[in-house]
């Protein structure tokens, strides 16, 4: 279980990721003046609140750990 659960974090996090590349991305090209830019970023506080999320379930749930250091 903790395989797949690690998987989806790290896809989650590779779509934040690409969220906030293509609202730099439309930050530059259109100059500041799209509505692109805010749809990007608001994917991106979205995802972000799911990673969270999941992040905490699975620590309550127990599938994941923290280190021990």
């Amino acid at each position: 279980m903790t395989i797949i659960i690690k998987t989806i974090l790290i896809v989650l996090f590779a779509f934040i990721l690409f969220a906030l590349g293509s609202a730099l991305y439309y930050l530059i090209k259109d100059n500041g003046d799209s509505e692109r830019i805010v749809k990007a970023l608001t994917w991106r506080i979205g995802l972000s609140l799911l990673l969270f999320v999941i992040l905490m379930f699975s620590f309550a749930m127990g599938w994941i750990t923290p280190n021990n250091i």
